[in-house]
């Protein structure tokens, strides 16, 4: 029996990790350093780069959010607050989702599988190390984000539901635009966005980077019992890992 407004049910067993957003102890004391602006419709996230002579350049990534996803999604917070974790919240959620993001996307690029233990599902690993195996240097390189290089994170799909054995979950999937200055080839990232920075001195020739995206699912089991944690069950860099 599923709960009222569930999207889908799943049979897939999860895989248990660390406490729920400690990544502070993996990405320690990482500081905020990128300009952001918010708004509802549309939404701006703006990143500013600047050099000692003051010249500045400002890449803006702009979304307009669908409103019946925003409402519906409001309505899982609500859900997800009245019957699972009085405590939630989804900006506190988002602002540990980035931290992960980075934390994993960075393990990924170094191939460190072994790393993602207890952060990722196991079975996932085992796909992500098949991938990214054979991905070319370059690409390899693309699927790090850097915490400042972050552009904007927002939630997607939301998901409660129970297996066949009564057990509990609820799944977030993140979104997320960052830039990358690692060289593709233009045939293989078609739709990848490219800006050009000055970021040095007068007459320095501007710095190439793309705007690249990616999604993360999280997911956590709430049947009494288990330990509260979240565990990454999906991984897609558009154009790099699909």
């Amino acid at each position: 029996m599923a709960l009222p407004l569930l999207r889908w049910s799943c049979r897939r067993t999860p895989a248990v990790i660390s406490p729920y957003f400690r990544f502070d102890r993996l990405v320690q004391n990482q500081p905020v350093t990128k300009s952001t602006k918010l708004k509802l419709a549309p939404i701006v996230a703006g990143r500013y780069y600047s050099s000692e002579r003051r010249q500045y350049e400002k890449v803006v990534v702009v979304g307009i959010p669908n409103p019946v996803v925003w409402f519906r999604t409001r309505v899982y917070y609500f859900l997800i607050r009245t019957y699972f974790d009085k405590e939630f919240n989804i900006e506190e959620f988002t602002e540990g989702a980035r931290q992960a993001f980075s934390h994993v996307s960075r393990l990924l690029s170094q191939c460190q599988f072994d790393a993602l233990e207890g952060l990722v599902a196991k079975d996932l690993i085992g796909k992500l190390k098949e991938k990214c195996t054979d991905l070319p240097l370059s690409h390899k390189r693309a699927l790090s984000a850097d915490p400042e290089e972050i552009m904007y994170t927002t939630p997607g799909d939301v998901g409660i539901y129970y297996d066949d054995n009564g057990r509990k979950f609820v799944s977030i999937l993140m979104r997320f635009w960052y830039l990358t200055s690692a060289h593709l080839p233009e045939d293989s990232m078609e739709g990848a966005r490219i800006f050009k920075m000055a970021i040095g001195g007068d007459g320095e020739e501007a710095e190439s980077k793309r705007l690249l995206t990616a999604n993360y699912e999280f997911q956590r089991e709430f049947t009494q019992g288990v330990t509260p944690d979240w565990t990454i069950t999906r991984i897609e860099h558009s154009k790099l890992l699909d």
